[in-house]
């Protein structure tokens, strides 16, 4: 079973390839993204997230969900030198860069309790892949060319039970900051691709090392079970050492 739904300003997409995979197993996946839209969304003026950002809730009454992304947050703040942090350059929280990623994981969660061993759940472009495809091969995922508006695929991955995410410029700007310094313009990359034992490990480090600049597939190297692939500006890719061998070469 596979379908799609836009949900949270993003394509969805789950892809289940176990027989007994029913319709109430993936309304049970997007209406999970659904509720997480809504609580942690910084578009949505009732969210939980703009709410404490207004100063309507205090930290004693935070839901056991935000609790956590902060814990979470506070964590790869600390592991990444500070290159991750979700208070952005106008002093509001905005946990985007580890929601996403977090909520991926979360969803697959769910089908993992329901039984099923195979599927893959893509959002935006955030991927976690479990056991294998429908043709009993590895999940294969694209990876965008960032200078083409098609779009088309520059890199095809094959993976299972990983995560893989991608940050970057190419789509929706300047939306990523460099904590140490919230002036800078990212000019030199346009795309940073990591994988991961899991997604919401891949989203985290693919933001914080994107902001790191160039360095950061030096950071993804140093994470023990991490590759990364970067793009640079004008067009030159590198990847980490181990990279190579995710990647599908026909």
């Amino acid at each position: 079973m596979k379908q799609l739904r836009h949900i949270m300003g993003m394509p969805v997409t789950v892809d289940v390839a176990d027989n007994k995979a029913t319709q109430q197993d993936l309304d049970a996946v997007f209406d999970y993204f659904k509720y997480v839209d809504e609580k942690f969304s910084t578009y949505k003026e009732g969210s939980e997230i703009m709410k404490i950002n207004r100063g309507e809730i205090l930290p004693a009454d935070f839901s056991a969900d935000m609790k956590e992304i902060f814990k979470l947050a506070d964590e790869t703040k600390r592991q990444t030198n500070g290159y991750f942090d979700i208070k952005n350059t106008k002093g509001i929280l905005d946990p985007s860069g580890i929601v996403k990623g977090w909520a991926i994981y979360k969803a697959a969660k769910i089908l993992e309790e329901k039984g099923l061993k195979n599927f893959f759940v893509d959002v935006g472009g955030d991927i976690q892949a479990k056991g294998k495809n429908a043709y009993g091969e590895n999940w294969r995922v694209g990876i965008q060319d960032p200078f083409d508006s098609k779009p088309s695929v520059i890199k095809v991955l094959e993976i299972r039970d990983m995560g893989v995410a991608t940050s970057g410029t190419y789509l929706r700007g300047q939306h990523i900051y460099n904590p140490h310094d919230r002036t800078q313009i990212f000019d030199k990359i346009v795309s940073l691709t990591v994988i991961g034992p899991n997604v919401y490990e891949a989203d985290r480090f693919a933001t914080a090392a994107f902001a790191m600049g160039k360095s950061g597939l030096h950071f993804i190297e140093s994470l023990p079970g991490f590759e990364g692939y970067i793009i640079e500006s004008n067009g030159q890719a590198t990847m980490t050492s181990g990279f190579e061998k995710y990647v599908k070469n026909n």
